[in-house]
């Protein structure tokens, strides 16, 4: 089906035979039965003959990527229409570029790529791009922002272009599942565009708020964009939720349905971190020995290109992938897509959930919920829209430190806003985007400090998108809470809620899912206990380091600049870091309760293990220490670190010495207020070294264990401050090497 504005606008007269010279192309491109549908003809009819902006929303598998490439070649070469310069195509993945590079070229065009995996290469293809040796040019929204794009190559290519290409147009919505910051600044390249420069933008996943608005960002002097939809239902996609009672379980059902299953194909799992413990798991011989692998953000992008290939040779079984592995890759035949963790939004579900069985009669697609899923979705939500009391805070940051010539760097903005390096550098890009800072020599500046001008936090706009992205969470709670095997009929349909999701006027009862059949794939329900068991027995084996810090903050009193090696901690363990998935509930018990916790040995045994792991590298510890909390050891914290020092100094046969005192009153590191933003480094910093110090026997067990390594045993920790100031502090008093051991590493 077909939206306004509808292809049943008319066209101007075309040259007789174009529609067979596209129909050749699209041969050449898909093979020799291929035909232009209806929609694809209206699309290519429209930017080829009337030089207008068209919006393609259609599903995985329909041949959008085939619109652009038809119309590029009758832009460029065919003798009544062509004529036209080069088509930029902006591309938000490395997978859909390589896929797109050799699609265009069994079209017969010559398609070259500007991105972070061929640096090298750029100052020739450049060359290429100037001499008009080049039919299509590939790059990420990231590369707008790129001063040497920006200055050498987009101003002599944009005023001969012949077509513009926006995949992935969702991502230029605010209301989109995955809105990116750099794709705003496309508003600037179209409107550098001349007159009558045809635009095409394509998606598989918006709808229609976001469909309209995508419209509306690409309409030109009045005229609307032709919009082209169509409907959404996959007759090959079998759906299905299967609840499990935690992780350890969703690890052991995966790696059974890998053993019950044929065929390859993806499983998501929500953070990098996840990719490889599972991973690792499923190729493990208690896993079964599968052929999988990790796939995210952090693959470099020459093993992301052997991974794919892999994939689509069945060398691979699967792979472990994020969201990384998504948008574009151009698998036809995959038999399965699990998902461990629910995305956030049905859209983004559909999206690669629709991965599966493009061309194969019967493929699944699995979700298996987990308890971390909403605190996760939290965390993107803060990165992408981060809150004001944060935004503040940087920009305060920025224009104290900043001379208003100079920028600030990102390692000295990190200790000052007291921000871990991913979610400044993600909150910067945003800013970036949204005109509040600019990127100078050195580092970031405000605005404000090279306009005078204030800027101004769109509230409003902000708390719209949290309402919309509130409003989809909801959608896959109830979706993610569909009861398992239930009569058939007895729940909605999982295609029909994903498909009305995105405004599918056709979305019907699919039959197939879970809910329509009552029937899930195999295994089904039944777990096998002693694989869930090595899955848990496989998570409590990770290692978590805290890395040490290594500055002062600005602003701290008595203390500037570098710490020095000689009393900087070594990096240290955390038994577990945040909502950890092995650890947490019986982490949380302990430091609830203290030793008295039904947990406690457990939570002993799991550190023990962890210090059998550790390499000690300047040396393995000779005595052991506790950091207290202030409570005078009142806490069942306190006493959680002082029992484990002493349980870990009973089975490492280390001495146990207190050498460390707080004075009483608050935490060292208190909790923080929800919403309030961190508190400045320099803050948590003053307050560790303000308020611990050596205990009154601490010189003469520093005498005693003079040069020694020493473990330092805290229950928890959020900043670090606490645990760095326990060094300098025990390493200007003459204690040897520390260590830093902590139950938890608050996220």
């Amino acid at each position: 089906m077909s939206t306004a504005s509808t292809s049943t606008a008319a066209t101007p007269a075309l040259p007789a035979d174009l529609r067979e010279t596209a129909e050749a192309h699209l041969r050449a491109l898909a093979g020799e039965h291929a035909r232009l549908r209806d929609d694809q003809w209206a699309a290519i009819s429209t930017l080829v003959a009337e030089r207008r902006r068209v919006v393609v929303v259609q599903r995985t598998g329909w041949g959008k990527s085939a619109v652009y490439w038809v119309a590029t070649a009758l832009r460029r070469h065919h003798a009544e229409v062509g004529g036209a310069g080069p088509t930029l195509v902006i591309s938000p993945l490395l997978a859909l570029m390589r896929d797109q590079v050799a699609a265009a070229t069994r079209s017969g065009l010559r398609a070259v790529t500007l991105n972070s995996a061929n640096v090298d290469d750029w100052p020739a293809i450049e060359e290429q791009i100037a001499a008009d040796a080049v039919d299509v040019l590939l790059v990420s929204p990231e590369r707008l922002n790129s001063v040497g794009f920006r200055q050498r190559v987009l101003p002599r290519l944009a005023p001969r272009l012949g077509l513009l290409v926006v995949d992935e147009a969702h991502c230029i919505s605010d209301w989109g599942h995955d809105f990116r910051p750099d794709y705003r600044r496309l508003a600037s390249v179209l409107a550098g565009l001349p007159e009558g420069t045809p635009v095409l933008a394509t998606t598989a996943t918006a709808n229609a708020r976001v469909s309209a608005d995508v419209a509306a960002q690409l309409s030109a002097d009045g005229t609307p964009a032709l919009t082209l939809r169509g409907p959404l239902d996959r007759e090959g996609l079998e759906l299905a939720v299967v609840p499990t009672p935690d992780v350890a379980h969703a690890y052991a059902w995966t790696a059974q349905f890998l053993r019950d299953s044929s065929g390859s194909g993806i499983i998501y799992t929500l953070t990098v971190a996840e990719t490889a413990r599972l991973a690792e798991f499923l190729a493990s011989n208690e896993g079964g020995g599968h052929a999988v692998a990790a796939y995210s953000s952090a693959t470099e992008p020459a093993e992301r290109e052997r991974l794919e290939a892999a994939l689509l040779s069945g060398e691979l079984r699967a792979l472990v992938a994020t969201s990384s592995l998504g948008m574009g890759y151009d698998h036809p035949r995959l038999a399965f897509v699990v998902h461990l963790g629910a995305p956030s939004s049905p859209v983004a579900y559909y999206q690669q959930v629709g991965r599966a069985g493009r061309a194969l009669d019967g493929a699944v697609g699995v979700l298996l919920p987990t308890a971390a899923d909403e605190r996760i979705w939290a965390y993107f939500d803060s990165t992408a829209f981060p809150p004001e009391p944060v935004v503040r805070r940087v920009l305060e940051v920025l224009e104290r430190l900043s001379g208003g010539q100079e920028g600030v760097g990102l390692p000295k903005l990190e200790i000052e806003a007291g921000l871990r390096r991913g979610r400044l550098e993600a909150l910067l890009k945003v800013l970036d985007v949204d005109g509040a800072v600019e990127r100078v020599a050195g580092g970031y500046r405000t605005i404000t400090q090279t306009t005078g001008q204030p800027w101004h936090y769109d509230a409003e706009r902000i708390a719209g998108v949290a309402a919309a992205r509130r409003a989809e969470q909801a959608v896959m709670r109830r979706y993610a809470a569909t009861p398992a095997e239930q009569p058939p009929g007895s729940q909605p349909c999982l295609l029909r809620v994903l498909r009305s999701e995105l405004d599918d006027d056709g979305a019907a009862d699919c039959g197939r899912c879970s809910a329509c059949t009552g029937r899930l794939p195999a295994p089904g329900l039944a777990v096998d206990e002693q694989l869930a068991a090595a899955a848990l027995r496989h998570l409590r084996s990770q290692t978590t380091v805290l890395e040490p810090r290594k500055m002062w903050p600005s602003g701290t009193s008595g203390r500037r600049g570098r710490i020095a090696e000689g009393v900087r901690a070594e990096p240290g363990r955390a038994l577990a870091i945040g909502e950890d998935p092995a650890w947490g509930e019986a982490v949380a018990a302990v430091l609830r309760e203290g030793p008295s916790a039904a947990s406690w040995a457990d939570v002993v045994d799991g550190c023990v293990r962890t210090l059998g792991r550790w390499r000690w590298p300047a040396g393995r510890p000779a005595w052991v220490t506790w950091l207290p909390d202030g409570s005078g050891g009142a806490s069942p914290r306190e006493q959680a670190a002082r029992a484990l020092a002493e349980a870990l100094g009973e089975v490492g046969r280390l001495r146990v010495l207190p050498a460390l005192e707080a004075v009483a009153g608050a935490p060292l590191e208190a909790p923080r207020r929800e919403g309030a933003g961190p508190a400045p480094a320099s803050a948590a910093a003053g307050v560790a070294l303000a308020r611990l110090r050596l205990s009154e026997t601490g010189h003469e067990v520093l005498a005693e264990a003079a040069g020694a390594p020493v473990l330092v045993v805290d229950a928890e920790t959020r900043t670090g401050w606490s645990l760095t100031v326990a060094s300098v502090l025990l390493r200007e008093a003459g204690a040897g090497p520390v260590y830093p051991l902590a139950l938890l590493k608050r996220a």
